[in-house]
């Protein structure tokens, strides 16, 4: 074994006692560190493990938070399309009010326009049966004041349409 000593330089009970520290250093850090280096790993991956759990929760409140803005919005749509179609119908109810209205008070102002008209046509009508009869009577008190030759009858007659003449 000499040889082999001087050809790789080592002594073999040096290696020996290298060997065995090796072994000792390894069974002491394995008794020793491997409980606590467990315990840190599976510390860790217990914290990744909440991690992923939380983020799994938060994406399904997300998601569930998401539907419940989708379903308001679609209710709020739906609340808006029907206040316009309710606003839109009162408008046209009053729109026919009012149409209906107007119809009425100018049905009522043309009755009104109407009974005036024949109102003012009865008065003038009874003016002129006044005056008409007032000239008769002037007339007759005329031709009973004188006997009437053809000439003064012509005459008369004509007298009298130039009196209304003059009148109008």
């Amino acid at each position: 074994m000499e040889r082999f000593e001087s050809f790789i330089g080592v002594n073999f009970f040096t290696a020996l006692f290298v060997l065995l520290n090796t072994i000792i250093i390894f069974l002491v850090a394995k008794k020793y560190l491997t409980g606590p280096i467990m315990a840190l790993i599976e510390k860790r991956r217990k914290e990744v493990d909440d991690d992923y759990a939380r983020a799994r929760q938060a994406q399904e409140e997300a998601a569930a938070l998401r539907q419940e803005y989708e379903g308001k919005l679609a209710d709020a749509k739906q609340t808006s399309e029907r206040l316009v179609r309710e606003a839109l119908d009162q408008a046209r109810l009053r729109e026919e009010e009012i149409l209906s209205q107007a119809k009425t008070e100018s049905a009522a102002i043309r009755e009104k326009a109407y009974r005036d008209i024949e109102l003012e046509k009865k008065k003038a009508r009874n003016e002129l049966k006044n005056e008409i009869s007032g000239m008769a009577v002037s007339l007759a008190e005329q031709v009973t004041e004188k006997e009437i030759d053809p000439s003064d009858h012509a005459r008369l007659i004509d007298g009298f349409i130039s009196s209304l003449e003059a009148d109008k």
